[in-house]
């Protein structure tokens, strides 16, 4: 497996051996100082270009990054919109481990896309468009405070969401019921717990994708029954991770509120909660919920 040196050097000798590219930009968890550092990383590289065209027409300047075992051309997605005209890209995946996510993107896509990200080193600018850049960081992810009016619609969002979380078990339709727990209300609880692990760090803290980084900010406890909400795919095994999550978030939401200086609307949560557990004891034969 190539090493880190001698990727960049690679990626660094392409744009300097080329005069459409102009400058080289790093983007991602390679960039930021607290990501922890692991074989899977990949490169988030950008390479900035006058024009893409010649690029696309060449099918074969990407084979000096090395084999392929396979690849994706995320702007040629005929379903979702995309500005070939001003980025474009290569998903590769290497033969020695190595993955490379490669686009050429325009001056204006970049500064317009890209650069707003803290997490953004300049490798290379043969003409100084990025002069007076700052250093990386993760600062444009870190949890944002939220207000009481946000913190209202996270718990409007959770407890009027859970209604179809019972139904969806009640009637057994499991594939309905998991993209409920996991769609829709994961995300409002995975946000709360955000808040919490950033209250008690100024909210100075990016918690990752899906929250990967929380193990490192929440008691071990908490963790320990947040992965409880997961669940196979039996009614009664996620009737119970329903129920967790009901109680991590009540419980979660409580303290957020308490810390912070909100008010929390207890009887929407009992409420909610006490038609879950009643739909949970409702037999399959049921002719009315009350």
């Amino acid at each position: 497996m190539r090493t880190e040196h001698q990727m960049l050097d690679l990626i660094l000798s392409t744009a300097k051996e080329d005069d459409r590219i102009r400058a080289v930009i790093l983007e991602g968890s390679r960039t930021n100082p607290y990501a922890p550092r692991d074989i899977f990383q990949d490169y988030d590289v950008v390479y900035v270009v006058r024009e893409t065209k010649s690029f696309q027409q060449d099918k074969t300047w990407i084979d000096r990054f090395g084999q392929r075992l396979y690849m994706q051309y995320p702007e040629d997605h005929p379903v979702y919109p995309s500005d070939r005209e001003h980025c474009y890209g290569w998903l590769m995946q290497f033969a020695d481990g190595n993955r490379l996510d490669l686009h050429v993107s325009t001056p204006h896509w970049v500064l317009e896309h890209d650069a707003k990200d803290s997490l953004f080193s300049v490798l290379l600018d043969k003409d100084g468009l990025f002069e007076g850049r700052n250093p990386a960081d993760d600062s444009a992810h870190w949890v944002q405070k939220p207000t009481q009016a946000l913190f209202s619609v996270t718990c409007n969002e959770f407890w009027w969401c859970l209604n179809n979380l019972c139904k969806g078990l009640w009637r057994q339709e499991v594939s309905y019921a998991q993209w409920v727990m996991n769609d829709l209300l994961r995300p409002e609880l995975l946000t709360m717990l955000g808040w919490k692990a950033a209250f008690s760090h100024d909210f100075r803290i990016s918690v990752g994708k899906c929250g990967k980084y929380l193990p490192n900010f929440l008691e071990k406890e908490t963790w320990e029954t947040y992965l409880s909400t997961y669940s196979a795919a039996r009614c009664e095994e996620m009737w119970e991770a329903g129920a967790q999550m009901c109680d991590l978030f009540h419980q979660t939401a409580r303290e957020v509120a308490e810390s912070m200086g909100f008010s929390y609307d207890l009887t929407e949560a009992e409420n909610s909660r006490g038609f879950f557990d009643r739909v949970r004891q409702l037999p399959r034969d049921a002719k009315e919920i009350f």
